[in-house]
């Protein structure tokens, strides 16, 4: 499992490269939340999320030669623009494999960072079994979106910075709140705050008939999604936690729960209206899992994690604001 050591190094490999995100408080969301909430706020990082920190820094543990053979990636849409972006910056050749109805938002700006998009069908389709024809074809090196110890580090890089700013409020928040799909963004979130600041709660929070990892961290081990339903939450659709992510999870985190998209959609339109905050439903759920109650504060504080803030603004405006 990944350390605080690696996470650490990966801090120092992304310095000058990723921005350090504001943890901000509200007090409309104070208000409503009955405590103290303070929001990360991983839609103003670099290709609107988080999942820049991974790539980049995956990236950059590669020799010259491992760069030469260029990279590829599949992904809903925010991991795809992570990886783009951050070939971009070492100047390689990316191919990333995406749903063809991923948020035109994310395949357009895809596009637009230099990578070559492959897409395919969600519901007939193998993403990894296109991503690894790619691999054999090209000889590039795949970088997975959450299974791989490198991005894992990357992600853990918001850990260090919540437990810097905490520290700078005074603050030992008694729970922390974060969207999980495949599990990298907590894994790497989570051995940080292991350390330093072991008496926050920790806790995934995923979609309603998405709750692979609520379910998994119960029951000790692994368990898939069957049947899953629709969700607006498409950036954490996943069908079960990662094989690399889930030890960490177990070990570290105190729970999971899931919410509905109703309760997501009630927290996009606050984060909207009272944050002034554009955030896209699977990385609002964790402000969803506060308001709605299925984290209650009591009067206690909370950091949430808005991990992404891709979402187009058609179907924002269609099907999520009221």
């Amino acid at each position: 499992m990944i350390t605080l050591t690696d996470i650490l190094a990966a801090r120092d490999r992304l310095a000058g490269q990723a921005v350090l995100t504001p943890l901000l408080e509200v007090p409309a969301l104070n208000d409503l939340a009955g405590g103290r909430v303070l929001l990360k706020a991983e839609p103003l990082q670099k290709t609107g999320s988080f999942k820049f920190r991974g790539a980049y820094n995956r990236i950059a543990m590669m020799t010259p030669e491992e760069r030469a053979r260029g990279v590829v990636a599949f992904s809903a849409g925010n991991h795809a623009q992570g990886v783009a972006a951050a070939a971009r910056r070492f100047d390689m050749a990316a191919t990333i494999v995406m749903p063809s109805d991923a948020p035109a938002i994310k395949l357009r700006n895809t596009r637009r960072l230099g990578a070559e998009v492959v897409t395919y069908d969600r519901q007939r389709d193998d993403r990894e079994a296109i991503a690894r024809e790619v691999q054999a074809r090209s000889g590039a090196i795949l970088i997975p979106p959450y299974d791989d110890e490198g991005v894992m580090a990357g992600q853990g890089t918001i850990g260090l910075e919540i437990a810097g700013q905490c520290a700078a409020l005074g603050l030992v928040p008694d729970l922390l709140a974060c969207p999980v799909g495949g599990g990298g963004l907590m894994a790497g979130i989570a051995t940080a705050l292991a350390v330093l600041l072991p008496a926050t709660r920790l806790y995934a929070v995923e979609p309603e008939g998405h709750d692979d990892t609520a379910r998994s961290l119960a029951a000790g081990k692994r368990l898939a999604n069957e049947g899953a339903p629709a969700s607006i939450c498409d950036a954490i659709l996943t069908a079960i936690p990662g094989q690399t992510t889930f030890p960490v999870l177990k070990a570290h985190l105190t729970g999971g729960v899931a919410v509905s998209d109703a309760a997501v959609r009630d927290a996009v339109n606050l984060l909207y209206d009272e944050a002034k905050l554009v955030v896209e439903p699977g990385g609002a759920v964790g402000l969803a899992a506060i308001l709605s109650g299925a984290l209650p504060l009591d009067g206690g504080s909370a950091v949430v994690v808005l991990s992404g803030g891709n979402i187009d603004r058609a179907v924002f405006a269609g099907d999520i604001a009221v």
